[in-house]
């Protein structure tokens, strides 16, 4: 009956010592979960607090202040357009005759390469 006895003690002292380490590990668990979850909600304050910030910095009157201060860009006027035409409708105007250019010619474009 002592063998008996002694046997289920161990099995008792076993079962304790089981149980005992699988709470900690629950306990451990839940707090790397609750950790996670507090990351993930600072996460998702750090995401919100950038869109904000790239919307603020997206804004058409600071793109166009950095243009000017940063670039040296400046803003299109008539005064400094440059018209640019293709190659063949310029030669044909020069070879019709254009009084800027001083030449007469064909208007019909003869004689370009």
């Amino acid at each position: 009956m002592t063998r008996l006895n002694l046997v289920l003690l161990l099995a008792v002292l076993a079962s304790a010592l089981y149980l005992v380490n699988v709470q900690y590990e629950s306990r451990r668990l839940f707090s790397a979960l609750d950790q996670a979850h507090s990351e993930a909600r600072r996460l998702e304050v750090d995401k919100e607090r950038l869109q904000v910030e790239k919307r603020a910095q997206a804004t058409p009157s600071r793109v166009e202040r950095l243009a000017i201060a940063k670039l040296q860009m400046h803003t299109a006027t008539p005064a400094i357009t440059h018209y640019v035409t293709y190659g063949n409708v310029a030669a044909a105007t020069t070879l019709a005759g254009d009084p800027a250019s001083g030449h007469a010619g064909s208007a019909t474009g003869a004689g370009i390469p």
